[in-house]
């Protein structure tokens, strides 16, 4: 089950903001019925759909690209200050593509995009191995290793967050592995990896110990790597990226079975 706004989002070329006015406006029918409700839950298998008398039809079969988003755009469908969106570059055709989880503003490298929503959930919520280059403000000090070797669980965790943010407080779980690439007094550079990387979870680990990153590129995510893809452009993945995904998949749909859930 699903709220109505993010069915349609999902679904389809418009964004949730879009849905959420289509709703209210009277342009949605669920199961014949009017709907002006964007939080109504509907089942993507079993509800039928339409706006502005077009049926939304999810597909079994699913598409994933590749993206190598560069810096200076945002994952989102629209920004209220008009700020530059990853859709004001992909091609009109992946319009309704799902993002993978998000990568900030001045965040650059793999996103993975794709057409099921299904998809897009199960793998924001793994815990598969992501991959980053950093290049941070100063010297990789003994601090940040221990603290990336054994984890760390911060109260006040606002540094290196969005001012907006509501998130104060986090916990870092112990880095799946990291090399030091360079490490010297102006700048310093690392490849991490990390199994979720969500809410600027990489920044504000390092202005914990007063560092600021200059730069982040994500190198990969879980199988899938950049494969000289250049910056701003998209590929679909490989047969055995696809065969990679179409496992992990599976061990998904089979751990949830033993859990007892849909």
């Amino acid at each position: 089950m699903m709220r109505l706004n993010k069915y349609i989002a999902h679904h389809s070329s418009y964004s949730r903001r879009e849905a959420d006015k289509a709703i209210q406006d009277g342009y949605v029918r669920v199961d014949g019925e009017i709907q002006d409700n964007p939080a109504t839950q509907v089942d993507e298998k079993e509800t039928i759909v339409y706006v502005s008398g077009k049926q939304i039809t999810p597909r079994d079969k699913y598409t994933v690209i590749v993206y190598n988003k560069p810096k200076g755009e945002l994952v989102t469908k629209k920004d209220p200050r008009d700020r530059k969106t990853i859709y004001d570059s992909l091609d009109a055709k992946y319009k309704h593509f799902i993002p993978v989880g998000r990568l900030d503003f001045l965040t650059e490298g793999v996103l993975l995009l794709t057409d099921a929503s299904k998809i897009a959930t199960a793998l924001m919520n793994s815990n598969l191995e992501r991959i980053y280059k950093v290049k941070i403000k100063g010297q990789v000090t003994p601090e940040m290793e221990t603290a990336m070797m054994n984890g760390l669980e911060l109260l006040d965790a606002t540094a290196g967050g969005h001012s907006h943010s509501k998130i104060t407080s986090m916990t870092f779980a112990p880095f799946l592995g990291y090399k030091i690439q360079k490490n010297e007094h102006n700048y310093s550079i690392l490849k991490i990896a990390i199994s979720e990387g969500k809410n600027r979870e990489i920044r504000r680990f390092f202005a914990h110990f007063g560092t600021e990153v200059a730069d982040l590129k994500r190198i990969s995510f879980a199988e899938v790597g950049l494969n000289n893809l250049p910056t701003g452009k998209t590929r679909f993945l490989s047969r055995s990226e696809y065969s990679a995904l179409f496992t992990f998949l599976k061990a998904e749909e089979k751990s949830k079975r033993e859990r007892g859930e849909k």
